[in-house]
């Protein structure tokens, strides 16, 4: 069954809205920007602003997604440091101005991939792209949470443990049928994590190529997009999920396995993992369970979508084709978990 699409925006009522804080007449300009599956975002023109507004989708939706405030809150909380980020406006979260909260930053004007195999681009530059891409997340985690206001922005330590309790919870909650392969990974990931090294960041939870704007002609990250899972978490958690396109392929939310991207000058998994360690405050290794961690709550995700789907309230009419890819990253997480199984070397291996 498809996804119902989502409703516009009330242009006169978001009209008034800006026209408390901006100056302008009319009804605003407005473009609906497509492909996510997360919080319904759009263009707006109003005056001589040009500006992007998120809000939270129609509908039922989980406890804790697409929470728009959070968003905003660490967008704020970063625009004073050396991670690039738009520049956050408005909060507004009375649900009766657009019918669900919204925030309202600058738009930035760049270019965003989709493809992780960055189309049109130079081999030099991917190259160069991919390196900034893990210097961006090394400088994130750089950041120290107390410094910006962010020290209540989740909790401490423990990380792995409460984040497989929550998208495990996520996952049996889903109105949809149960998959293997998660089912596996609901037991194997509670027994294989870590030592807790005690070890946080802020976390952005969905840091990939596609979540970045790039420089309209230089091979550099302008700025980190759509912070809706970001929380104080464990470092190797990002690299773990920026590890997923080294691990699935074109056809599983453009991965890069099935496509020439050595040739076409994308560094190897290990070359990126070592950049970024390279500019990364010191922590332990990437292991097989971080990338089966990622690969296990992006499988959520994608379970998510399907019931938002059903429930016809998806952000995305693509939700109801991208729900079955759940199986396929549950899949491809068991895969990562063979390899150490085959290696013989065991919960302590490096990838």
């Amino acid at each position: 069954m498809s996804a119902h699409p989502t409703p516009e925006i009330d242009a006169a009522a978001l009209a008034t809205w800006l026209a408390a804080r901006l100056p302008g007449a009319g009804l605003p300009g407005l473009s609906r920007i497509g492909g996510g599956q997360s919080n319904p975002t759009w263009f707006v023109d109003w005056g001589g602003a040009r500006l992007v507004l998120r809000k939270k989708p129609e509908g039922p939706i989980l406890p804790g997604a697409h929470a728009v405030e959070r968003e905003f809150r660490v967008l704020s909380a970063l625009w004073n440091t050396d991670v690039p980020v738009p520049r956050a406006l408005w909060l507004e979260e009375d649900a009766t101005i657009l019918g669900t909260p919204f925030y309202v930053m600058e738009r930035l004007e760049g270019r965003v991939f989709a493809d992780t195999t960055l189309p049109g681009v130079t081999p030099d530059d991917r190259q160069a792209m991919y390196r900034d891409m893990a210097r961006v997340l090394a400088r994130l985690h750089a950041v120290r949470p107390a410094d910006v206001g962010l020290s209540d922005f989740g909790k401490p330590g423990n990380y792995f443990a409460r984040q497989i309790a929550r998208w495990t919870r996520q996952y049996v909650e889903s109105t949809g049928p149960r998959i293997a392969a998660l089912d596996h990974l609901v037991d194997w990931l509670p027994a294989n994590m870590p030592e807790d090294d005690g070890a946080v960041a802020i976390a952005h939870g969905d840091f990939r190529v596609g979540n970045l704007m790039w420089h309209m002609t230089e091979p550099r990250v302008i700025g980190v997009l759509d912070w809706e899972l970001s929380t104080l978490g464990h470092p190797l958690a990002d690299l773990g999920f920026c590890a997923i396109p080294w691990h699935s392929g074109t056809d599983e939310y453009a991965g890069l396995l099935g496509s020439d991207w050595q040739a076409a000058g994308i560094p190897s998994r290990d070359d990126f993992v070592a950049e970024y360690f390279a500019h990364a405050a010191p922590t332990g290794p990437l292991l097989p369970f971080h990338i089966a961690f990622a690969l296990f709550r992006f499988a959520v995700i994608f379970v998510g979508i399907a019931d938002r789907a059903r429930a016809g309230s998806a952000a995305s009419a693509e939700a109801a084709t991208l729900g079955p890819l759940a199986a396929r990253f549950a899949a491809r997480a068991l895969e990562v978990i063979d390899i150490q199984t085959i290696s013989g070397r065991g919960r302590d291996a490096r990838v």
